[in-house]
């Protein structure tokens, strides 16, 4: 499934209603991919506030790692591997153990953890910036 959104202000409904579907089917490991400032923290944020949570709470977990933010029916953890180097440091920070709760997770820089995960729960979401700067998202 594909998404093209100029104003994730206004556009986002669409999209997060399609998220929440996934993850109510069991998808609840969603692994952003995108360059730097392709909006990965952005579309957290609306899909927190989507959720009902308070998106003022969300913001990019670059140097805690990890986040954690409540809606009205959800946990959320939100991670961003960039800065770990290996499996170690991410099995270090307890990352097996958010997954083993069953909250959602949102994984920025997914490439090193992307094999170990249950395939069967992931739902992966390229991001993508245009020429006009929209974004697309495609959903896999």
């Amino acid at each position: 499934m594909h998404f093209t959104i100029c104003n994730i202000e206004t556009e986002f409904e669409g999209l997060g209603e399609y998220l929440k579907n996934q993850i109510e089917n069991g998808r609840n490991i969603v692994l952003l991919k995108g360059n730097l400032g392709a909006g990965k923290t952005t579309f957290v944020k609306h899909f927190v506030g989507h959720l009902g949570g308070k998106i003022g709470d969300v913001d990019s977990p670059t140097f805690s790692i990890v986040n954690t933010y409540e809606s009205a029916s959800n946990t959320i953890h939100h991670f961003d591997l960039y800065r770990l180097n290996s499996a170690e440091e991410i099995e270090d920070i307890g990352f097996m153990e958010y997954l083993d709760k069953n909250d959602l997770c949102f994984i920025e820089w997914p490439e090193k953890i992307a094999d170990f995960l249950p395939s069967d729960r992931v739902l992966h979401i390229d991001i993508a910036v245009s020429l006009d700067l929209c974004r697309g998202y495609t959903f896999s």
